[in-house]
């Protein structure tokens, strides 16, 4: 894995053989990002990384500017790559060892973006109880979004707040808003 832009541009990362991630792909990822560009300014948002696994998008984030960011995820093994990564590269990624949706439940701050990247076995129940809750608990700021990246295969366009659909590869990114 790169971080493709930003004050580590082009460093490469690698991560413990031994976690159970998916990271998301370099072709997705700067596709996304892409998008990302037009629709934020990177040093004035706050950020949400569920299901982070290695830290892939929140390095992202953080290299582009970001200082706000929180990095979820209930592996050990994960959160702890993730605290070490954020030491070395000097960024301020705050990691926190929970269960996904108890953290949606417990938490009380909002961002402007939520980013998710759970299991592709997840089905459409457990994804659409992720977009819920952002809502139902108002953990989006007024012009937020949240982004869930799926299986493209999994069809979330009747989901509550969504908005598009990227397709790359294998992957979808499906945006939702207010």
């Amino acid at each position: 894995m790169r971080i493709i832009s930003g004050s580590h541009k082009g460093k490469r990362l690698t991560a413990p053989k031994n976690l159970p991630v998916r990271p998301t792909t370099d072709f997705a990822k700067e596709a996304l990002f892409n998008i990302l560009n037009h629709r934020i300014s990177f040093s004035e948002v706050s950020m949400l990384d569920l299901f982070s696994g290695t830290g892939n998008i929140s390095y992202e984030f953080a290299s582009r500017g970001c200082e706000h960011i929180t990095a979820v995820d209930a592996h050990y093994g994960c959160v702890k790559y993730i605290a070490e990564t954020t030491k070395q590269l000097d960024f301020k990624i705050q990691t926190a060892k929970a269960d996904v949706y108890k953290y949606l439940e417990t938490t009380r701050e909002s961002y402007d973006v939520i980013f998710a990247d759970p299991p592709y076995d997840f089905d459409l129940e457990k994804l659409n109880k992720i977009i819920d809750t952002v809502f139902e608990k108002g953990l989006l700021k007024s012009d937020g979004f949240l982004i869930i990246e799926h299986s493209k295969h999994t069809d979330l366009s009747k989901s509550n707040g969504f908005n598009e659909a990227r397709k790359y590869g294998s992957s979808m990114f499906s945006f939702f808003d207010k």
